[in-house]
């Protein structure tokens, strides 16, 4: 605990360098820079306001005036389009839907022969192209409806929807003829930008259905939106067609709320939308149908333009930063002496120095730096004694301390069969070539390995020739015995797996890459676990009988034909995991007692794969002992077999 105390306490930075120049650059910056900003700020935001509130109030002003007209020349000319045709209609007793041209004549044919009508409606829609559909309804019962097919037919649109339209708005014509003008959003019905206006005239009520023509054009321009609703909060023209379309109402909203409560006919304020948004928004009421246009404009965007003034800023920002720079130069030489001390101190390490000394001096960034090249000059003598990365890794941390400590470990050896063979054919194939090959050979082979053992939180201890050693629960462990057991076999099937398939994609016949079979022996017990090794030279092994044990199972895969033996000891750990097979039991030097061993088959929750050793022996090649034949005083009498074995084999 007091080692990590005055660890900290030695790495906390007391002034860092940062700080001090932060410091005298903020000083500087924050009273030219931001007085500038403040002076700026408090001397063109109440000006900017001003322009803004006016331009969208003359934005609005402009809106509202082309509105009313567009709205104020449809009703006129309706109106007086309306009188016209009920005049020359006159004495006719009833005229149906009439088409722009000819529908009018099939049902009067005294007015077909004057061909008044059929002038008028041309001459009106010709003048009114903006006009779709003119409806009326007198007191004494005539009715009609007259259609622009010339409008229709430009915007592809069915003109029996002018009809359908009418005939859904029958309780709106009642209420121009009871004396109200009513406006209306038809965009949903028709589906392009259209307004309907249903009027009073004197022989009854009438309706148009128009498009708003160059309204749209003329809202949707410039930063300023506007937009027209009719006295219902209607959206009637808006910069976004979508809200058009969708029949889109702003009654409830709070500007919306605020206008028609004003008595004012127009005004103007700031007000905060749902979304949070500010905007200057100013209103006009109309004089037709109730209608209202609005005005808007986003609040910070009006104050955008300050920005334009950031370039004066950026030039006296230039002048401070030149004097600032002028300051770190001459405080920077407190930092170059020492980095070149490390710079020094770092192309020795390039050069393979590790063993220098270095003495902080200060608490500052330079100071913690040069502790920590310190620390790193220790840590790569550490890397060089070890071949293992992790492990070196945790002794560098203090996680694996000098000394021997008891484990409870399962080890692992494995062997190539026939390597020596496999060596003498490398030679007699490729002669002085014959070292590259079998090194590039086995090193494709210990990678896939290595990867069987890493996987499953294994430590590969050491390569001895074409051997492998490894072990679990030493280093580093998967929680328990048993779990570090269970990987060590899981790593052992992997490699066979592994193997497997390499074999499988190795080209038949080829000297450079023979098939590779090995032996695994595995055994789980107390061993002493440690750095062994001198001064200039260490490695992280284990040692003890279960180590010898492990080895000399590994020794018997070849007499008993089995690619992976397990010790009894192990067995007792993973015999619900997995499908083993039981070898005659061995004498083992030391022991007085049998060992009991057990064949590896496959995992018991697998279903694919071997069942049984005789379809293991057959998948991989490996041919039935006969344990008659077994060389008992082989390998310096270290195994022989048991007699239960022989009968059982027998």
């Amino acid at each position: 605990m007091k080692e990590k105390q005055k660890r900290r306490a030695s790495d906390k930075i007391r002034f860092s360098i940062g700080a001090k120049l932060i410091t005298i650059i903020s000083v500087i910056v924050v009273m030219s820079l931001g007085s500038i900003t403040a002076l700026v700020s408090w001397l063109f935001h109440g000006d900017l306001r001003i322009a803004a509130e006016e331009n969208n109030f003359e934005a609005n002003r402009r809106s509202a005036m082309e509105a009313e007209v567009t709205l104020a020349n449809v009703l006129s000319h309706s109106r007086i389009y309306v009188q016209t045709v009920t005049a020359l209609e006159k004495g006719a007793s009833q005229i149906g839907t009439t088409d722009t041209e000819s529908a009018l004549s099939q049902e009067a044919p005294l007015l077909q022969e004057a061909g008044l009508l059929q002038e008028a409606t041309a001459s009106f829609f010709e003048e009114n192209a903006q006009i779709a559909a003119v409806f009326y309804t007198a007191f004494d019962g005539t009715e009609g409806s007259l259609v622009s097919s010339r409008f229709f037919t430009s915007q592809k649109i069915d003109p029996s929807l002018a009809d359908s339209y009418r005939n859904m708005q029958s309780a709106d014509m009642k209420r121009a003829a009871a004396g109200e003008t009513v406006l209306l959003n038809a965009a949903p019905h028709f589906g392009i930008s259209m307004l309907a206006m249903f009027f009073p005239w004197k022989n009854g009520a009438g309706g148009v259905v128009f498009s708003p023509g160059g309204l749209n054009d003329t809202f949707g321009f410039g930063v300023d939106q506007s937009y027209l609703l009719n006295e219902a909060g209607d959206v009637l023209v808006h910069p976004d067609f979508e809200q058009v379309r969708k029949g889109a109402n702003m009654a409830n909203n709070e500007f919306t709320r605020f206008a028609r409560g004003n008595t004012s006919r127009n005004s103007q304020t700031v007000y905060t939308d749902n979304d949070g948004l500010r905007y200057f928004a100013a209103f006009t009421k109309l004089n037709v149908a109730g209608a209202m246009v609005i005005t808007r404009i986003e609040y910070d965007k009006v104050f955008e333009g300050i920005a334009a003034t950031t370039r004066r800023n950026i030039y006296l920002t230039g002048a401070v930063l030149c004097i600032s720079v002028i300051l770190i130069w001459f405080f920077s030489k407190t930092i170059s002496v020492p980095l070149k001390t490390l710079a020094r101190v770092a192309r020795t390490i390039e050069g393979g120095t590790f063993d220098v000394e270095l003495h902080p001096k200060g608490r500052d960034e330079i100071g913690v730096l040069t502790a920590s090249f310190q620390k790193m000059c220790t840590a790569l003598g550490i890397f060089g004694r070890f071949t293992n990365r992790d492990i070196a890794v945790k002794a560098m941390r203090g996680e694996i301390k000098p000394g021997g400590l008891p484990k409870h470990a399962t080890i692992f050896f494995s062997d190539i069969r026939g390597f020596t063979e496999k060596s003498e054919n490398f030679t007699k194939t490729f002669g002085d070539k014959a070292s590259d090959r079998i090194v590039f050979w086995l090193n494709k082979y210990f990678t896939s390995m290595v990867e069987c053992v890493e996987k499953t939180d294994g430590a590969v201890d050491k390569f001895i020739g074409d051997a492998v050693m490894a072990h679990w629960g030493t280093a580093y462990t998967s929680g328990s015995p048993e779990k570090d057991a269970f990987n060590c076999v899981k790593s052992a099937l992997l490699m066979r797996a592994a193997l497997y398939t390499m074999n499988r994609e190795r080209r038949a016949n080829d000297p450079g890459d023979p098939p590779i079979r090995i032996g695994c022996g595995i055994n789980t017990g107390i061993v002493t676990a440690g750095q062994i090794g001198s001064d200039l030279r260490m490695e992280y092994t284990v040692i003890g009988d279960p180590v010898n044990l492990a080895s000399r199972v590994e020794a018997l895969t070849k007499p008993l034909g089995a690619d992976i033996l397990i010790a009894e000891d192990t067995w007792n750990m993973v015999r619900n995991q997995f499908i083993t097979e039981e070898m005659p039991s061995v004498t083992v030097k030391g022991k007085a007692q049998p060992v009991r061993i057990f064949a590896v088959v496959n995992f018991k929750n697998l279903d694919k794969g071997p069942r049984t050793m005789a379809e293991v022996r057959k998948l991989l090649g490996i041919e039935a002992p006969d344990l008659a034949k077994v060389d008992v005083d082989a390998d310096e009498k270290k195994y022989k077999i048991g007699e239960q074995g022989k009968q059982k084999q027998g």
